[in-house]
């Protein structure tokens, strides 16, 4: 079976990195950042779900708007170092694991 778009030409698929924001162009170190921020936001998420965002908003320690801005995905407006304070506010234990490029 041979994947075809509307007008019926043949598709090209290519395979991703696994990191989506490398493969829209940022640089490395960036895109690396931002799947890492992503990610905790995520998790962070998924804390949240089945309470309030008034009551979820001050275990975390944010006010509700940011806890609004973080749902919607706003990635701009947190640092990955933010990010980790608030999963830590949580109760979630965020790791890092360093390991040489291949």
């Amino acid at each position: 079976m041979q994947n075809k778009n509307a007008m019926g030409e043949k598709l090209k698929m290519t395979r991703g990195s696994g990191n989506v924001f490398l493969d829209l162009g940022f640089n490395k170190a960036e895109a690396e950042n931002l799947k890492l921020r992503a990610e905790l936001m995520m998790h962070i998420e998924d804390f949240y779900h089945g309470m309030t965002q008034a009551n979820a908003a001050k275990r975390l320690g944010l006010t509700t708007s940011q806890l609004d801005a973080l749902l919607k995905g706003k990635i701009d407006l947190f640092s990955l170092d933010a990010l980790v304070n608030i999963a830590s506010r949580g109760g979630l234990s965020v790791r890092l694991v360093v390991k040489k490029a291949a």
